[in-house]
């Protein structure tokens, strides 16, 4: 478990048999873009869900159990972290981005932007425990983990309308750094544009 003020919450490791709480989860951080990708994927009898807690509990990937930070509270994951160090993008994968789907291109753009920063893919807090400065403690962890891996910058996405993460992140001392715009879509409910923030490790 990983320390913090009190006997509640607590934060650990994700575990496998996290991974329906985790693609709740994400689902939350996504804003509806996962479950919207999730249900092209979905065979007769599979919801979306089924789909994201399948893609949680694969053990190398991105979005795996064994890149994510659950917090607990009274044996319940009350919230999660998802983040990783980002590589340097190939030329492939640069070269293949104007192919990429409008809804997801600005996104991949500007993960592109900053290659070996510890990247914050997904924070969330489901609603009944919000308030009580969960996200704010995994921030802390990412941090934490950022310095393990010698990353010496810290990345999140956002969407400009988002405000009450926005503000979370400049609370924790991120800024805006890069921008793109976004197009309307009927998965999410944002219509303007999407951050980059980051923020130096503290030494």
């Amino acid at each position: 478990m990983f320390p913090m003020a009190g006997s509640l919450p607590l934060y650990r490791d994700a575990r496998k048999d996290d991974a329906r709480a985790l693609a709740q989860l994400i689902e939350i951080a996504g804003e509806g873009i996962p479950s919207y990708l999730w249900s092209q994927q979905a065979q007769d009898g599979q919801s979306a869900l089924d789909i994201g807690a399948e893609r949680a509990a694969r053990d190398d990937a991105s979005f795996s159990y064994r890149n994510a930070v659950v917090a607990h509270v009274e044996g319940k994951v009350a919230g999660m972290l998802l983040a990783y160090p980002l590589p340097e993008p190939t030329a492939e994968e640069l070269a293949e981005v104007p192919e990429i789907p409008e809804l997801l291109r600005p996104l991949v753009e500007l993960e592109y932007q900053v290659p070996g920063s510890f990247y914050v893919n997904a924070l969330a807090v489901f609603d009944a425990y919000r308030g009580a400065g969960i996200g704010s403690a995994l921030l802390a962890i990412a941090e934490t983990r950022a310095k393990e891996t010698d990353c010496a910058l810290l990345s999140v996405q956002v969407f400009a309308e988002n405000l009450g993460a926005y503000r979370l992140y400049l609370r924790c001392g991120y800024a805006v750094t890069d921008r793109r715009p976004i197009i309307a879509h009927e998965c999410y409910p944002y219509s303007t544009e999407v951050l980059l923030m980051t923020r130096p490790v503290s030494l």
